[in-house]
C-alpha cells in the first residue's frame, strides 16, 4: 500500500518535471521546482497605476491578485495527514516574494480532484519594484507532510468537488 508521495499532474507527463526531493537527512521539507518559467509582477505596478486612477477621480481600480506558479505536481497521502507549502526562506530578500496565504494546506482529497487532477500550486505576491522572473526548475517552495488532529464532536462529512480554493463555502 502506498502512504504518500508526488506524483506528475495529467498534463505534465511530457514536461521534465522533477518531482520533489528532500536535500539533506534532516530537512523536513521536500524542495519543490516551477514547471515552467513564470514572470511574477511588482505589486507596486498595480498600486501606482490605481494611485493615479484615485488621482483623476476614477472610482475603478484593478485588485491585486497572487499569481500562481505551477509545479506540475500532485501529491498523495493518507486521510489523516496534510500537506503544507511555505515558502523558501530566501525568497523575500532575494526576489521579493511572499506567499499570498502565508502557508498553503491541501488535505487529501484535493489529490486528483476533477478539476486540475491535484495540480499542486504555489500563490505568490511579488513586493520588489520590479517584476520577478521564477526560471523553469528553479526551487519556489518547500512541502512538508503533517499528522493532524480532530475534535471528538467533529461531524464533517463534505466531499470536495473542484480543485485550487474549491472548499469556500
Amino acid at each position: 500500500m502506498r502512504t504518500r508521495g508526488f506524483e506528475v499532474c495529467k498534463g505534465f507527463e511530457d514536461k521534465d518535471i522533477v518531482l520533489p526531493i528532500r536535500k539533506t537527512k534532516n530537512s523536513v521539507g521536500y524542495d519543490v521546482e516551477a514547471a515552467e518559467d513564470t514572470v511574477i509582477p511588482s505589486i507596486w505596478k498595480t498600486i501606482f497605476s490605481n494611485f493615479q486612477k484615485f488621482l483623476k477621480g476614477e472610482h475603478e481600480y484593478e485588485s491585486i491578485k497572487p499569481t500562481l506558479v505551477k509545479t506540475g505536481i500532485k501529491a498523495y497521502f493518507q486521510e489523516d495527514e496534510a500537506l503544507f507549502l511555505a515558502n523558501r526562506s530566501s525568497n523575500p530578500a532575494k526576489k521579493g516574494l511572499i506567499l499570498a496565504n502565508s502557508i498553503g494546506v491541501i488535505e487529501c482529497d484535493y489529490y486528483e480532484n476533477p478539476d486540475n487532477d491535484g495540480h499542486i500550486m504555489f500563490a505568490y505576491y511579488n513586493f520588489f519594484p520590479t517584476d520577478t522572473v521564477i526560471k523553469k526548475h528553479e526551487a519556489i517552495g518547500q512541502a512538508f507532510f503533517q499528522k493532524f488532529l480532530i475534535t471528538d464532536d467533529d461531524k464533517a462529512d463534505g466531499k470536495r468537488m473542484g480543485g485550487f480554493g474549491s472548499t469556500d463555502s
